[in-house]
């Protein structure tokens, strides 16, 4: 890939590496260090990237390094997220912030295939490729991710 590839690359995927990791993180901050960590990692590697599959790779990396953040969060046991956690938790009204909140309680993979499928728009195979899963491992983990949602919006549904 040239240079002038990797800054159309820049261009055309940043915002949506972004979303991506600010969805998984909902930090704003981590998600701008994950950009900034993929597209490094890219550029090290761009004469080896083709620039027809660099969509693929950087999403690919952006999952890795939103895998090894929150890896890395849960070993130095942020005492942010402890305060949140023993906070009384409040009722929810917005349909995002319900969505958000429903998604949090979902498994890290079944997260992040839902995530690319359903916001970032991926096909199967293509989210197969990012999180090197099989494509019927992805359609599992998507169903599973879909039924648990339904179940905890039906649940709100009811308390409210």
């Amino acid at each position: 890939m040239t240079s002038k590839e990797y800054n159309l690359a820049v261009d055309e995927y940043s915002d949506n590496i972004f979303r991506f990791a600010l969805k998984h993180l909902r930090n704003e901050m981590s998600a701008k260090d994950i950009v900034q960590e993929t597209f490094t990692k890219v550029w090290v590697k761009h004469e080896e990237v083709r620039y027809e599959k660099v969509k693929s790779y950087l999403f690919t990396t952006a999952y890795h390094a939103i895998v090894d953040w929150v890896k890395k969060e849960k070993r130095s046991g942020d005492m942010q997220d402890a305060y949140e956690q023993s906070s009384t938790p409040t009722i929810e009204f917005s349909l995002q912030e319900v969505l958000q909140s429903a998604l949090e309680r979902l498994p890290e993979i079944q997260k992040t295939v839902v995530l690319l499928r359903d916001y970032e728009g991926y096909n199967y195979t293509e989210i197969a490729e990012i999180t090197d899963l099989s494509e019927s491992q992805v359609k599992v983990y998507i169903f599973r991710a879909r039924k648990a949602l339904k179940t905890y919006i039906k649940r709100l549904d009811i308390v409210i």
